[in-house]
């Protein structure tokens, strides 16, 4: 059977063009013998078994994934959206979209040869256990379940199964303008488990308390089960994971035998490994300055694209912190800060057309692009504007020290993954910060996703990798009972934003509340924008059908199915 997609005419608002150089020799895995092997570099770790959870809510988690979780569609590299009718009998439909008739709500059917790599069909009740391990717990169906987005799911007043249909019917009063997305490989879960196997270990997914055991069970143990082409047949979440064709599959068969992840938080390595044959390629979640300009050297042989991807970094503080509490601290932290000083020293050679990132949900190619962030003086480095708010609020610099009553405001614990990129960017803040008297630590960690649900920062850089959705964006980012609200901001304006933009009938309505939290967040002084970083992606030319997909968090494993050994 050929892998069938349909294309929706949904457009990405901005997609980015390409950047294409060559470059030279090199290239991990081999096909000597018959055998068709690749390695690929998943650039850190995943920190859990599945992505669901906020720890486990992480690219990294995601791409170690690709190939093994069935979806039910997926944003192009064109920016086009298309469903999978590998997995789908049909395209999902509308069935109701007249609030003022009833409820909003959709049905989606499952192709009838869709099975499990168990041989057991998929059937809705896959669709309907993922949405309940993606709700909050508030809404009762699973007790221990933390979900790093509940927005989309909490929605949903009930999902009805008949076989290989689920109908979705919505809260009263409630759209959603994105609906097509609860079950595809954007959502939280990165498409959707298995029901069955939560009854052949015990658990009765009806019952609270035992979905919550399936749930931890699904990001403690490795999975043995597949929906997609390929499936997980040896690793572990230090080192790297081995995938092998899913026997089950009911799609186009996979091309290769044997696809290695292997996990390399030393971006260093990179270029010695691809030249000793020991990995193909790989789509790093940061820039690499270095890296680039080596592979833009080497020669033929070798594919390297570079633009301005779907990650976008930014600056956020821990509210719990006894001192960052205070609005006018941050405030004054941030309008220290000096975006374009980060951007010029990390990407000013290679990538001197950089801009940055003056919206939290809207590049500025977006047609709901407004600009929230350059009145605000964050992010200007403005030194003179930023001691002065300090003072003002009551703080004064004291030999150099940044004092608020005579004790020492700080120091705080500045931290970050560890790459070239957010390196340069923390010490940059960290002298920029002491122009104003304020005395950070820089602290790196491997483990982004458990630093994070743990809120074990006073600051942190890191990224939010995104797709051409955006209604429920605000909410995840923000709200504040959502799991990925990490420094704990709680702001009724923004929550009520937040809600409108993902309840919103159409688009157009959900941009113009997506931009009210904006405006609402953007005083709290909470999160600072730096920039949509550029991505890098390189493959050795052995490797055919491997391309980078800007538009996912899946990146070039976006359609790991389908990657081969040129001819």
């Amino acid at each position: 059977m050929h892998k069938r997609r349909k294309a929706l005419a949904l457009a990405a608002a901005g997609t980015s063009a390409v950047l294409a150089l060559t470059a030279c020799g090199g290239g991990g895995g081999s096909d000597e013998g018959g055998t068709k092997e690749v390695t690929w570099v998943i650039n850190s770790l995943p920190s859990t078994w599945a992505a669901i959870s906020s720890a486990g809510g992480s690219v990294y988690t995601v791409q170690m994934l690709s190939g093994v979780l069935p979806y039910t569609g997926q944003w192009q590299p064109d920016g086009t959206y298309e469903y999978d009718l590998t997995v789908l009998a049909e395209e999902p439909k509308v069935i109701n979209d007249d609030l003022d008739a009833g409820p909003f709500q959709y049905s989606i059917t499952l192709a009838e040869d869709a099975v499990w790599s168990d041989g057991t069909p998929m059937t809705g009740d896959d669709l309907r256990v993922t949405w309940m391990m993606g709700a909050s717990p508030d809404e009762g169906y699973c007790t221990t379940c933390d979900p790093r987005s509940t927005t989309t799911a909490d929605m949903i007043e009930k999902i009805e199964v008949d076989g290989k249909t689920a109908t979705v019917t919505l809260k009263e009063g409630l759209a959603d303008p994105e609906w097509m997305g609860m079950f595809d490989a954007h959502n939280v879960a990165g498409g959707f488990y298995p029901a069955h196997l939560a009854e052949e270990n015990g658990w009765d997914i009806d019952d609270p308390d035992q979905l919550g055991e399936y749930y931890t069970w699904l990001h403690d143990t490795r999975p043995e089960f597949s929906g997609g082409p390929y499936m997980i047949v040896d690793g572990d979440l230090e080192n790297q994971v081995v995938k092998e064709p899913n026997p089950e599959w009911f799609g186009e068969e996979p091309k290769l035998d044997r696809i290695i992840m292997t996990y390399n938080t030393d971006e260093g390595t990179f270029i010695n490994a691809f030249q000793n044959g020991e990995i193909d390629g790989a789509n790093p979640a940061q820039y690499s300055e270095d890296i680039v300009t080596q592979l833009q050297d080497m020669g033929e042989g070798v594919t390297l694209t570079i633009a301005e991807g779907n990650i976008w970094e930014h600056v956020d503080i821990n509210l719990g912190n006894e001192f960052l509490k205070d609005k006018e601290l941050r405030t004054a932290i941030f309008t220290a800060i000096n975006r374009d000083q980060i951007a010029e020293r990390n990407f000013g050679a290679t990538y001197p057309e950089y801009e940055l990132k003056n919206n939290h949900i809207f590049g500025s190619d977006s047609q709901y692009f407004e600009d929230h962030i350059t009145e605000s003086g964050q992010g200007s480095g403005d030194v003179e504007a930023a001691t002065e708010i300090l003072e003002e609020a009551g703080y004064e610099i004291e030999d150099g020290t940044l004092t608020l009553d005579g004790e020492q405001v700080g120091p705080f614990r500045l931290r970050s993954t560890d790459t070239v990129v957010r390196n340069n960017s923390l010490q940059l803040i960290q002298a920029q910060l002491n122009e104003i008297g304020i005395e950070t630590t820089i602290e790196l960690t491997d483990d982004l996703g458990t630093m994070l649900a743990e809120r074990d920062y006073d600051i942190v850089q890191f990224g939010w990798s995104g797709t051409p959705y955006f209604a429920t964006s605000a909410a995840q980012f923000w709200d504040s009972e959502s799991e990925s609200n990490f420094g704990g901001l709680a702001n009724d304006d923004v929550d009520e934003a937040a809600e409108g933009s993902a309840t919103a009938l159409t688009l157009d309505e959900a941009a113009v509340k997506a931009n009210e939290a904006v405006a609402a967040v953007v005083p709290e002084a909470y999160v600072l924008p730096i920039m949509a970083e550029p991505n890098y992606f390189f493959v050795n030319d052995r490797l055919a059908n491997v391309q980078d997909n800007l538009q996912s968090s899946y990146r070039a494993t976006y359609n790991i199915g389908e990657w081969d050994i040129a001819q």
